[in-house]
């Protein structure tokens, strides 16, 4: 089956970004939420964030 970048609908805590990112590259979505907060802190996080809210599709579980 093909990897898809998606957002999270079942690990989210706002967005479902880091849920959707931390499924895509098989780890803990708590690890890419803390990047976020440094990236946060360093200037550039909110907006990469708002970028990958836009732009990732939300995961959607159908089963055939």
């Amino acid at each position: 089956m093909k990897k898809r970048l998606t957002r999270s609908t079942s690990d989210y805590k706002i967005a479902g970004v880091c849920g959707g990112l931390a499924q895509y590259f098989d780890c803990d979505s708590t690890l890419i939420r803390i990047i976020f907060l440094l990236f946060l802190f360093l200037g550039c996080g909110l907006l990469a964030y708002i970028i990958c809210w836009i732009a990732m599709p939300k995961d959607i579980d159908v089963e055939f």
